[in-house]
């Protein structure tokens, strides 16, 4: 991934609230840098969905619809420590 698409990302991380904000940018800035390219079109598409379908998936009140969507929000909410 090249520079001006990771800032891009990193713009969409900034949401409606800060917990959403700080979870979605805390994920990234420690697995962006790592991220191939299925992983990171994977992140950019979850954040295509509205900030209460995110808080439902990341305070684990639902699942996201898609396998890769799911993975990603696990390690959110394990780096959050939300999950057990």
């Amino acid at each position: 991934m090249n520079a001006a698409a990771l800032k891009r990302i990193q713009w969409r991380c900034r949401r409606g609230t800060r917990e959403l904000d700080a979870l979605l940018s805390g994920w990234l800035e420690a697995h962006g840098a790592s991220l191939d390219a299925s992983e990171f079109a994977a992140f950019d598409a979850l954040l295509d969905r509205q900030d209460p379908e995110l808080w439902d998936w990341l305070m684990g009140h639902a699942a996201p619809p898609r396998a890769d969507w799911r993975a990603i929000v696990t390690e959110i909410r394990q780096r959050a420590g939300l999950s057990p």
